[in-house]
């Protein structure tokens, strides 16, 4: 019997009992489905979070106070511990820095034109653009001049300018934030929703000094900030700039050799790096539990293989009889399993993709589906057809041609 032949003998038999060959397959379906879905939600996560910590801004270190010191630091600076002076130490100490922008941040309503809004408050540096890798989309950031008086002048961002203005232009329009007047000056290039869900378009920039004077007053202490953003020349060097700044830091704040730093620095590269990894160990276990399912499938394919031959005892021996050889029973069988291993396989890599598609849709989910998913699944069919249909097929294989044309 040539393959031809014993392809189509094994099709015959699967499609003489659809039903049972739909259900036998359906173990198979499940568990493809699950784990092609398990593996593009994961990897949706990832590109989620890598867009939420690129979106923070590139070859960025994050400076802040470390509220976990302990009591006697508390007590001492109510956890504030960074300064103006810490960020102009790291400017002129550290090598390769391209970037230094303290910041000061507020909450505020803004009142303009008749139309309110609700808004973060970031007093900045004009360094902040470059620090966190934002453009301007009409008007000009404030100067350093501008800055250093404490004019009252404000950057704003997309949302609040719709939010205020609609489509008409904000620039030159007066704003009051909370009872100050501000001036528009300029307008944020658009960066959309952060991986977080934050709006990065609902906020404002405006000088550090007219910030701490004006908007946040008295829970400002001094010259404090509550964060230093420092951008590296490069990713080469955005180690070593980290290890340079906390030195520069502990030397400004007096910190002795033993004793903890009244500070944390955060690095995007290493944030985004564990935070990858994290997700990705979280998709392989979501897969290796989804792919208990094919083990499933396949001992269900492997009964159903068992029930057929002991069905179809008596036409395996006259087969036999006719000249059919022990590897021609071998290869019919195992290819029955195989077919419906391979068949739900694909109905399941349908179904999966087709899911991935609709949670991304429905769950605003990047639709990350891998190329080699599709390959991956098919092989993983074929392969647990060829598994649990073996003993079955070896058994029809072994049986005595004699006594199979007896049995009733």
């Amino acid at each position: 019997m040539n393959p031809l032949e014993l392809g189509r003998f094994a099709l015959g038999a699967i499609l003489a009992h659809p039903m049972r060959s739909v259900l036998t397959s359906l173990g198979v379906v499940i568990g493809v489905a699950a784990v092609v879905m398990m593996t593009s939600i994961g990897l949706g996560a990832q590109q989620r979070v890598t867009q939420a910590i690129s979106g923070l801004g590139s070859n960025l270190i994050i400076v802040t106070p470390n509220f976990q010191r302990g009591p006697v630091s508390q007590a001492a600076g109510a956890g504030v511990s960074l300064r103006d002076a810490d960020a102009e130490a790291i400017r002129k100490q550290v090598a390769d820095v391209a970037a230094v922008a303290p910041v000061v941040r507020g909450q505020g309503q803004l009142a303009a034109d008749g139309a309110n809004w609700n808004t973060r408050i970031e007093g900045v540096t004009p360094e902040y653009l470059d620090a966190r890798d934002l453009t301007i989309a009409a008007g000009r950031m404030f100067d350093e001049r501008e800055a250093r008086q404490g004019r009252k002048v404000l950057v704003v961002g997309a949302t609040v300018a719709r939010e205020l203005w609609g489509d008409d232009d904000p620039i030159g329009r007066r704003v009051r934030v909370r009872t100050v007047p501000f001036e528009v000056i300029g307008v944020l290039e658009s960066k959309g929703q952060s991986g977080f869900g934050q709006d990065q378009d609902d906020v404002v920039l405006a000088p550090l000094s007219a910030v701490r004077s004006r908007i946040v007053g008295r829970r400002s202490r001094g010259d404090s900030v509550q964060t230093i953003y420092v951008k590296a020349a490069d990713e080469e060097s955005l180690d070593r700039v980290q290890e340079d700044v906390i030195n520069v830091l502990r030397d400004q704040h007096r910190i002795r050799a033993g004793e903890d730093d009244d500070f944390q620095t955060q690095n995007m590269a290493s944030i985004l790096a564990a935070s990858q990894a994290a997700v990705g160990t979280f998709t392989v276990l979501l897969a290796a539990v989804a792919g208990v399912s094919l083990v499933v499938g396949g001992v269900g394919i492997m009964n159903i293989m068992l029930v057929a031959v002991t069905e179809r005892t008596r036409e395996i021996g006259l087969r036999m009889a006719v000249g059919a050889k022990r590897s021609h029973v071998l290869i019919q069988f195992a290819l029955e399993s195989v077919a419906l291993s391979l068949v739900g396989g694909l109905i399941g890599l349908a179904i999966g993709v087709g899911g991935a598609f609709l949670v991304a849709k429905l769950g605003d989910w990047p639709a990350a589906v891998p190329a080699w998913a599709g390959p991956l699944a098919l092989g993983f069919s074929v392969a647990v057809g060829l598994l649990f249909g073996a003993y079955p097929s070896w058994r029809a294989a072994r049986l005595d041609p004699i006594e199979a044309l007896r049995r009733e």
